[in-house]
């Protein structure tokens, strides 16, 4: 029998996945997000009151819709009574009236287009910072918190929690239309768009926090607004490059995790669970990208390095020189931090952790990396390879303490444990 706490626990889980979902085809409706906001947590209010007595319905986001539904035309039932006062103070004909309720309802059964995607582009309007463009994305299309969101960005929570509001605020006060551009008007916001796909699929690949690894149901949903893009865009070859690195790194889902779902690292994965087809088509969208002339820009030189692992039949057959080279150029094109940590990493494979380590000493001290639990977590492993194992156990612990993902964490106090 489900326990009301088990019930709690499923409507967390119906609500991280439905709630872009929701939001997206609200704001078609209703066309203002922060009214499509409220409408969606007052369905999740009726379901935290109604779930524990009657139970999770066999489809909760289409109940949760519903509710949505009835609550919208609710809303605009009462805006439509307040303007028929209105138009009868200033002996307007009532007929002349649209029927909002009526094509409310309309919108409601209105298959037609891919909400998420225009909501996506109209939260990646260039009236808005690119920062808060991307932030308010993921809040509203990837369910992300407004803590997550910050780790991804490596900012401050409140800093995130204000570009978000502001962006809603200036997105409303504009008026911008709820559709997805055409023309030079969609060029200029595709690049905002595939950096908040980008955001939304690592976040699903290593979660920030919570009690799973991973959240597939977010990779899933960036791959397949992924795919709508290169139909939209087939000549940018940045989209089918990010469509590959999507689907070559979700290749390997099913291999991150052992039985009980701890973490199991991409050079201990058993290779023959990888997802043979997402590679081949991963491979495929990798290839056009080049084809169109973008080998050297960001997302096809990701998608490469995730391309010469995918190649290796074993770990020894991993091409590291390339990986690291690819790095090197990718650093070039997009200078971070980051990915001079992720270059280290195929630098120790390449030529041995005391390379590495004179990679990551040059960066340690960095701002951005200050609270970045993966800085610690590899400098930890470098040191422990070069047999420094006191220090070693020093940095898995701070790793450990900065994540907050429990799995990760685990891991983590486990490698000092060993290393101790």
């Amino acid at each position: 029998m489900q326990t009301e706490s088990d019930t709690h626990r499923a409507i967390n889980t119906v609500w991280k996945t439905e709630q872009p979902r929701l939001i997206a085809g609200l704001t078609r409706m209703v066309r203002d997000i922060s009214l499509a906001e409220e409408l969606a947590q007052d369905a999740l209010l009726v379901a935290l009151k109604a779930w524990p007595e009657s139970g999770v319905p066999n489809n909760p986001g289409a109940w949760l819709m519903q509710t949505a539904k009835r609550r919208a035309i609710d809303y605009f039932r009462h805006r439509k009574m307040a303007a028929t006062k209105l138009e009868e103070v200033g002996r307007i004909v009532e007929d002349d009236a649209p029927d909002h309720e009526a094509d409310l309802v309309e919108a409601l059964d209105d298959d037609v287009g891919d909400d998420l995607l225009r909501l996506i582009f109209t939260s990646c309007h260039p009236i808005l910072p690119a920062e808060s463009r991307v932030a308010l994305t993921l809040r509203l299309l990837g369910g992300l918190t407004t803590e997550e969101i910050a780790r991804a960005f490596l900012a401050a929570e409140p800093t995130i929690g204000q570009r978000i509001v502001r962006a809603k605020k200036a997105i409303a006060e504009a008026g911008i239309p709820f559709e997805v551009p055409r023309g030079d008007e969609r060029a200029e916001r595709l690049g905002s768009v595939l950096g908040v796909l980008y955001l939304i699929f690592n976040e699903g690949y290593s979660a920030t926090a919570g009690e799973d690894w991973m959240r597939p149901q977010l990779c899933a949903e960036a791959m397949r607004l992924g795919r709508v893009l290169a139909g939209l865009a087939p000549d940018d070859s940045e989209v089918h490059a990010l469509v590959a690195l999507m689907e070559i790194q979700a290749s390997r889902t099913d291999a991150r995790t052992d039985a009980k779902g701890e973490p199991v690292l991409l050079l201990d994965q058993d290779r023959s669970r990888w997802d043979q087809l997402l590679i081949r088509r991963g491979l495929a969208a990798l290839d056009r990208a080049v084809e169109l002339g973008g080998a050297n820009a960001p997302y096809a030189l990701q998608a490469a390095i995730a391309a010469c692992h995918a190649r290796a039949r074993k770990p020894g057959d991993t091409d590291w020189a390339r990986i690291a080279a690819l790095y090197a150029t990718l650093a070039q094109v997009t200078p971070s931090p980051v990915i001079e940590l992720n270059r280290a990493v195929a630098v120790s494979m390449a030529e041995g952790p005391a390379a590495a380590l004179l990679l990551i000493d040059a960066i340690k001290d960095d701002p951005t990396l200050r609270n970045y639990h993966l800085l610690y977590g590899v400098r930890g492993d470098m040191l422990s390879k070069l047999g420094r194992h006191t220090e070693a156990m020093l940095e898995f612990r701070r790793a450990a303490e900065l994540t907050r993902n429990a799995r990760e964490k685990a891991y983590l106090l486990g490698r000092a444990d060993e290393t101790g």
